[in-house]
Formats: structure tokens, C-alpha cells, sequence
């Protein structure tokens, strides 16, 4: 069990870092910036599994909220009403749901972690284009129409974040093994391999 929270630790911490880091090579869009943030989701989730995957979005949220300047425009609790912070909200259930469908696959193929991250990418533009627009038109007072909210929250971000699915995609193959529970990691099937721990 001490393998296991070790181990646990190093990956989730290792993650939230990532996506920090990712937050911070961007390109400046009006609203929502573009940044390598997504791919680290991605990887959070196909590499770690659902359950660490988003527990490593979730530190990085949390520490965001809790002061440290981790997000594309800073941090703070007040970032919640920034509105970009739906993507965000995003990046969680994304992690999540990609690492719930991959770590189902005995054997994940390109194909089985692309088609996950795509998934995820509609699951963070859905969160954040829908928060995007009750942003600017309530507490933001900036009446914005549909169109408009897609257009800066969508169009502009969406083909490289799906140049990143396919990228994450074949990252997470080559690393699944690199980033590998610890010897003696517990199995929760007698047929579990090492090189399929992760994730569970």
C-alpha cells in the first residue's frame, strides 16, 4: 500500500505540473488563449486512468484557486469568475472520461486513445463555450450572442486542439509503459499485468 501511495503521489503531482507548464506556452486569442494545456489533460487521463487522472486536474484547479498563478491568466478564487473557467470544469471531466474509456481496453491501441481524446475535447468545449457565454452576458455585462461566444470560444481553438488529440494519442502509447506503477503495485484481477496496472 505504500508503493501504492507513493507512486500515486509522484504521478498526480507530476500531471498537475504538466498542465501548469501548458497553461503558460500559448497563444493569445481573444477570451480563450490557446495553450498545450489539453494535451496534458489528455495525457493525465490515458496514462493515469480516470480516478488519478482527475485527481491530478483536480490539484492543479485547486492550487490554482487557492493562489498560485498556475492558470493563463493568473489564479485566485476569483477565478471562477473569469470566462475561461468553464474550460477548466472542462479539463476535469475530460480527464476523467478519457481515462475511463481507455483503461476499459486490455491493449489500447492509437485509435482507442484518439477516439477518447476527441471525446474529451467535445466534453471541454461544451463546458467551456456554455460557461463563455453565461459569463460575458450576466456578471460580465457584455451582451454576446451565440454566434459570436463560438466563434472565439470554438472556432478559434478547435483545430489545434484536435491536431493535440491525435498527438496525446500517439504519446500515450509509447509512454504507457514508461510511466509505470512501482514493483509490487497492487492488481485488482489475477490476470492483470504490470505494463496494465495503470489506470486502475
Amino acid at each position: 500500500m505504500k508503493a501504492n501511495r507513493s507512486y500515486t503521489l509522484v504521478v498526480v503531482s507530476l500531471f498537475a505540473s504538466l498542465t501548469a507548464v501548458g497553461a503558460f506556452i500559448k497563444i493569445p486569442l481573444p477570451f480563450v488563449p490557446f495553450s498545450l494545456q489539453i494535451l496534458f489533460v489528455f495525457l493525465a487521463g490515458s496514462l493515469l486512468g480516470s480516478r488519478r487522472g482527475v485527481q491530478s486536474i483536480l490539484v492543479y484547479v485547486l492550487s490554482g484557486l487557492a493562489g498560485l498563478p498556475v492558470f493563463t491568466q493568473g489564479g485566485g478564487i476569483g477565478y471562477v469568475l473569469q470566462p475561461t473557467f468553464g474550460y477548466l470544469i472542462g479539463f476535469t471531466l475530460a480527464a476523467f472520461v478519457v481515462g475511463r474509456m481507455t483503461e476499459r481496453s486490455k491493449n489500447p491501441k492509437v485509435l482507442t486513445f484518439v477516439t477518447a481524446n476527441l471525446v474529451g475535447v467535445a466534453i471541454v468545449y461544451i463546458a467551456g463555450v456554455s460557461y463563455l457565454y453565461l459569463a460575458l452576458n450576466t456578471w460580465m455585462g457584455i451582451e454576446t450572442s451565440w454566434s459570436h461566444v463560438v466563434m472565439v470560444g470554438f472556432v478559434y481553438g478547435i483545430g489545434g486542439d484536435l491536431i493535440l488529440s491525435v498527438v496525446a494519442g500517439g504519446m500515450a502509447v509509447r509512454l504507457r509503459r514508461v510511466i509505470a506503477p512501482p514493483a509490487g503495485f497492487p492488481a485488482k484481477r489475477a490476470d492483470a499485468r504490470p505494463d496494465r496496472l495503470i489506470g486502475e
